[in-house]
């Protein structure tokens, strides 16, 4: 009768052993790979999320988001008048002054507005902002539209350079179509100039749509 070889308890372990560790590090490979990937994802789509909101709120006017128009409103002002106030603020680290000229105006809805805020740079030398914006209410966002802004690029100030920084604006006929807006009397825009670290180079003298020019 033939004998079947007889396997030590020593020797399964040992063989079990040898086995486990080959195969426990593939297990480890393939966890930190999906790892790996879940977190180049979420990276990926914390930068994609950054310009894609951008553009969204300026395609809705969500969160107070102003909007950019190339003419007046093809159907004119009309009789309705509404209340618009200018609000100024300057981030910690710029060194300027930075107000309004006038607090309120009252505006026929869809009248096309100039209206100039004052910047002042205090400092001994050069120094740069960008103006960030927004209007309240947050809904009316998608009816406040900008012909031209100090906001739309970057502004550098020589030492003790004082300017006149103009916005051109209408306030949406069709906001008149919205009946949630029925008893809206007041619109308050306003801005925050943030320092530039690293400005692009440019000439110190304001441009030709700084100069005061009256209402469009």
């Amino acid at each position: 009768m033939d004998q079947k070889p007889i396997i030590s308890l020593d020797q399964s372990r040992r063989a079990a052993k040898a086995r486990g560790p080959s195969k426990g590090l593939g297990r480890d490979v393939v966890v930190a790979s999906i790892c790996g990937g879940v977190v180049a994802l979420m990276v990926g789509a914390s930068y994609a999320a950054v310009p894609f909101y951008n553009w969204f709120c300026r395609a809705t006017g969500f969160n107070g988001t102003t909007q950019v128009a190339t003419s007046a409103p093809a159907s004119g002002p009309i009789a309705r008048k509404i209340a618009v106030r200018f609000d100024s603020n300057v981030a910690p680290g710029l060194p300027w002054k930075f107000e309004p000229e006038q607090s309120e105006i009252e505006v026929n809805i869809g009248q096309v507005v100039t209206v100039f805020y004052t910047v002042t740079n205090q400092a001994a030398r050069t120094t740069a902002g960008q103006a960030a914006y927004n209007v309240a209410p947050l809904t009316v966002g998608s009816y406040f539209q900008k012909i031209n802004c100090f906001c739309f690029t970057e502004q550098t100030m020589a030492p003790g350079e004082k300017r006149e920084m103009p916005v051109v604006f209408y306030v949406d006929p069709s906001i008149a179509d919205d009946h949630e807006n029925d008893g809206l009397n007041t619109i308050t825009l306003s801005y925050t100039f943030y320092p530039v670290r690293d400005p692009v180079v440019k000439p110190l003298a304001s441009g030709e749509n700084d100069k005061r020019k009256g209402n469009l």
